[in-house]
């Protein structure tokens, strides 16, 4: 719409819950374990039902859903496994994620670097800092499996994924990085005279 801000285009544009579903519905059947399993091989729409049990029973995590009781009744903000999403079972991702898991392969090999490249830091830290090579290796297998899911598609198929996608990404409640707790700002408003 050529707008400056995207507030502005909000505005006017709004993805309706039927073209939601529809793109929920397509981007499920490329849906993925921790393991880059398919877990919807032959998908066809979602029940009313699991539409309603997957809005509950899961949370979004920065780069696929959580399953796990308890940190979906915290929101996301109570992983009992310190958000090593890729090591659980809880863990599911598809399609729409893709872009989220590059970018945290990126900043997984970035801080692998720092921590190696830091020569002011204990052997216990450095070992707590540093990224394992199996959660590098498990993101790299399950981004080529995302990505060799897609190959098979056809063309047209593939469209209709990326159009899908979009839509998704668009309706998705953006969260960086991994959840934080919130510290209480401090008040700056100075004390007033009695």
């Amino acid at each position: 719409m050529d707008h400056r801000k995207l507030d502005a285009t909000k505005g006017y544009y709004r993805v309706g819950e039927n073209r939601r579903r529809e793109a929920v519905d397509r981007v499920a059947a490329m849906q993925f374990d921790r393991h880059g399993n398919r877990i919807w091989r032959t998908a066809q729409q979602l029940l009313e039902s699991e539409h309603t049990r997957r809005a509950i029973g899961e949370v979004a995590v920065p780069f696929g859903v959580c399953a796990e009781p308890s940190n979906v009744q915290a929101g996301g903000n109570a992983c009992p496994f310190r958000f090593r999403c890729t090591g659980c079972d809880h863990f599911r991702t598809d399609v729409s994620y893709l872009p989220d898991l590059q970018a945290y392969l990126d900043d997984l090999l970035r801080n692998r670097e720092r921590v190696l490249a830091a020569t002011d830091v204990d052997d216990w830290a450095r070992a707590e800092a540093m990224p394992s090579e199996e959660e590098i290796g498990r993101v790299r297998r399950l981004i080529a499996r995302i990505q060799a899911g897609l190959e098979d598609l056809t063309a047209n198929e593939r469209t209709h994924i990326e159009v899908a996608v979009a839509a998704v990404r668009g309706h998705r409640t953006v969260m960086i990085g991994m959840p934080r707790i919130r510290q209480v700002a401090p008040d700056l408003r100075p004390e007033r005279p009695a």
